[in-house]
C-alpha cells in the first residue's frame, strides 16, 4: 500500500505526526506521570483494588498467592472454578499470563486444547513468585481471576483468545484506540509482537480503520478468514468513558488503559500502562503528534463524558479497510 512509501523517510515520519520513544518518554510520560503514581499501575494488583474503589468493572478475583508455603493451597483456591487466568502482578507484555479455559478430569485445558496438570499450575505460580515474569525479576505475586467470557459479536475476530482494546488516554481525553486479535502464530494472545493483529479503531464509532499483522497490512483475519471490514466494538462509548475514568482513579497523564468486553459485564478493564507502547501509530496509519498537540491546547478540569465527546468530534476517521473490497487478493 502506498502509505509504506510514504513513510520511508524519518522526515516523513514526522509529517505523518509520528512519535518515537525518545519524545514519548521525555515530553509526554516523564511530563506528565509522576513516578510515585507508577505503582499503581505497575502492579496489576494494586490496579484492580483501584478499580473497585472507584467503582470501574474489572474481571473478579479469585484470591491470590504471595508466599512459595501458599502454592500448595492454590488446588483448593480453584475449587469450583470451571475457568481462570493466573498472571504476574508486576508482569509485562503478556508474559507469564497462563489461561486456562475449562477444568475437566483434574486435568486444566489451554485455550489451545493442551493440558496442564495441577503439579504444572503449581509450577507456574512458583516461577511467578520468584519474579522469573516480573519487571527487573523481582519477587512477585501470582493474581488468580475469573475468565473473561468476552461478547459473542467478536468470536469471528479472534482465535483461542480474549481481544483486547487498547486505549491512549492523555490528560483524561482518549486519542487514539486499537483492538489486538489474537491468532495462533500468538499462541492465542493478544500481542502484537508475538503474531496478534492489531486494529486501528475509529474513535468516534469503534468502527475498524485498517488492520496489520507482522507491520504488514492485512484485511481478513488469517485463522478464521473473518472480513475485518466489518468489525465494530460494542459499547464503545461505555469503553471510551471507562477509559478517560481513569485518569482521575491513577492521576497519570498518558496512560494505556487495557480493556476487554465481557458478554455479562460488558467493558470491563484489564490493566493499566504507564509507558504504553507506540506500535498503535502503525495500527492506525497515523501518528499521534497533532492529537496529542490539540488535547495539551485544551484547559483542565473538563469533566469525563465532554473529553469523550471532544475526542470523538475531533478525531473521528474514515476506515481504509472498505476501500479494500477485495480482500482477497490484498491479503495474499
Amino acid at each position: 500500500m502506498s502509505w509504506l512509501k510514504n513513510w520511508t523517510w524519518p522526515t516523513r515520519l514526522r509529517d505523518k505526526g509520528i512519535i518515537g520513544m525518545n519524545r514519548r518518554n521525555i515530553r509526554y510520560i516523564g511530563r506528565y506521570n509522576k513516578r510515585r503514581l507508577y505503582p499503581l499501575v505497575d502492579d496489576k494488583l494494586k490496579t484492580k483494588l483501584l478499580a473497585q474503589q472507584y467503582g470501574i468493572t474489572s474481571p473478579e478475583l479469585i484470591g491470590t498467592v504471595t508466599t512459595q508455603f501458599g502454592v500448595k493451597h492454590i488446588g483448593a483456591m480453584l475449587t469450583g472454578h470451571a475457568g481462570f487466568v493466573i498472571k504476574p502482578a508486576k508482569g509485562s507484555g503478556g508474559k507469564g499470563i497462563l489461561v486456562i479455559e475449562k477444568v475437566e478430569d483434574n486435568a486444566f485445558i489451554k485455550p489451545s486444547g493442551a493440558k496442564l496438570t495441577l503439579p504444572d499450575i503449581e509450577r507456574h505460580v512458583s516461577n511467578i513468585l520468584s519474579g522469573l515474569y516480573s519487571l527487573g525479576g523481582s519477587p512477585d505475586v501470582a493474581v488468580i481471576e475469573t475468565l473473561i467470557n468476552f461478547d459473542e459479536s467478536l468470536m469471528d475476530y479472534t482465535y483461542e483468545g480474549v481481544p483486547d482494546i487498547r486505549v491512549i488516554v492523555f490528560k483524561g481525553y482518549p486519542v487514539m484506540a486499537m483492538m489486538r486479535l489474537s491468532t495462533a502464530a500468538s499462541d492465542g494472545k493478544a500481542n502484537l509482537h508475538q503474531g496478534a493483529v492489531g486494529v486501528g479503531l475509529n474513535i468516534a464509532t469503534g468502527a475498524a480503520l485498517r488492520a496489520v499483522q507482522f507491520d504488514r497490512p492485512c484485511f481478513s483475519h488469517p485463522d478464521t478468514g473473518h472480513d475485518l471490514a466489518s468489525l465494530v466494538v460494542p459499547q464503545w462509548e461505555t469503553l471510551l468513558n471507562l477509559a478517560a475514568g481513569c485518569y482521575e482513579m491513577t492521576g497519570l497523564g498518558y496512560l494505556g488503559t487495557d480493556m476487554v468486553l465481557d458478554r455479562k459485564y460488558g467493558p470491563m478493564l484489564l490493566e493499566l500502562n504507564a509507558r504504553p507502547g507506540l506500535a498503535i501509530q502503525m495500527t492506525n496509519g497515523e501518528g499521534l503528534r497533532r492529537r496529542l498537540d490539540l488535547i495539551e491546547r485544551q484547559p483542565d478540569g473538563v469533566p469525563p463524558k465532554q473529553r469523550v465527546a471532544f475526542a470523538q468530534h475531533h478525531f473521528a476517521r474514515q476506515s481504509e479497510l472498505v476501500e479494500n473490497p477485495d480482500t482477497t487478493s490484498a491479503n495474499a
